[in-house]
């Protein structure tokens, strides 16, 4: 009976410090988890911003929310690309100049055509005759490169000019 008894100590105290070593083990995992839970959480809220009280739901519809107004921002600024280049079709973009000396008794080449015109080439071309006694100065609509009035071989090359490519 004493042997029995020995025998039940030792397995008693093998067992109580076998709890013991497994309390410790399930004590540190407890804390490994706390700490790996409190780093997630930090992460989540640097994610999804503060988000104290909000479940994952309100997160989520704030977040829909704020892309319906990207959207909605995104086609108001196409809708507004779109004008500005219809806008800058019709605008002046194109510009021929051509100086010359229609009159031989005056010096060097005071006169000049200049052609003003868009994207279509639509527009005006100018020509300023100067002579020693005054200067007259004349506007011609031109419309898709041409115009219905006539034009001066200096005219037509200032249109030219201005409809060659860049770099021609």
């Amino acid at each position: 009976m004493l042997r029995a008894m020995l025998l039940d100590e030792r397995t008693l105290s093998f067992a109580v410090i076998a709890l013991a070593a497994a309390v410790l083990v399930l004590a540190l995992w407890v804390f490994l988890l706390h700490r790996s839970e409190t780093t997630l959480q930090r992460r989540l809220r640097r994610l999804i911003g503060d988000a104290e009280g909000s479940g994952f739901d309100e997160v989520l519809d704030r977040q829909l929310r704020r892309l319906d107004d990207v959207a909605g921002r995104v086609d108001a600024l196409n809708k507004l690309h779109h004008d500005l280049e219809g806008l800058t079709q019709r605008s002046l973009q194109k510009v021929g100049v051509v100086r010359f000396n229609p009159f031989a008794d005056t010096g060097g080449d005071q006169s000049f055509a200049i052609a003003l015109l868009d994207a279509e080439g639509n527009g005006v071309v100018l020509s300023s005759l100067h002579s020693r006694t005054d200067t007259r100065i004349f506007a011609k609509q031109v419309q898709g490169g041409r115009s219905r009035h006539q034009l001066s071989d200096e005219e037509q090359d200032a249109i030219r000019r201005a409809l060659a490519p860049a770099g021609a």
